[in-house]
């Protein structure tokens, strides 16, 4: 497994469709999800630090999980199949419970745990859209300007990648 993290969630043109940008923590490739507009919200909300006054479905499952006893300790995506990225819920007594991978994402911000990608996946959707910059200064606090540029370099990186590919180029 190779721990990823969340780049961002944008809106791609034309199609205004959302997706979330993962990055790997230790290596220069980036797994575009193409997800729904409810989970991006989730994430979006969640990466900004915005807290609804009724929880969000998301937060009502990571409620039902800490009122069970039980604590979420990290979010696996498992597999890509035909396009469709599955993942899974990794609670600390080691039960996983199946999930859409965005829902594990937005999950994941939430119970402020890690996010892994299975090996097999990161060679299957896994692209390269340039070099990595890393911020300066260490540690990378919310909000913090050149963590803020650095992920919009690469967001901007991965638009050039995506106005230039196909559909046809992720298949084997």
């Amino acid at each position: 497994m190779i721990e990823v993290e969340i780049v961002g969630v944008r809106i791609e043109m034309p199609s205004n469709q959302p997706l979330v940008l993962l990055r790997e923590r230790s290596g220069p490739r980036h797994i575009p999800i193409w997800i729904g507009a409810a989970e991006a919200t989730a994430i979006a909300l969640a990466e900004q630090g915005v807290i609804p006054p009724r929880p969000l479905t998301h937060d009502l499952l990571c409620e039902v999980v800490h009122a069970l006893g039980r604590k979420i300790v990290r979010v696996n995506l498992t597999k890509v199949e035909e396009g469709v990225f599955h993942g899974e819920l990794v609670m600390d007594d080691s039960t996983t419970v199946s999930s859409r991978a965005s829902d594990a994402i937005a999950i994941a911000q939430r119970a402020h745990c890690s996010i892994w990608a299975a090996e097999s996946l990161v060679d299957e959707a896994g692209v390269e859209i340039g070099p990595h910059e890393e911020a300066s200064g260490g540690a990378e606090a919310a909000g913090d300007s050149a963590d803020d540029d650095a992920k919009e370099r690469e967001v901007r990186q991965f638009r050039e990648f995506l106005n230039d590919v196909e559909p046809e180029d992720f298949e084997k």
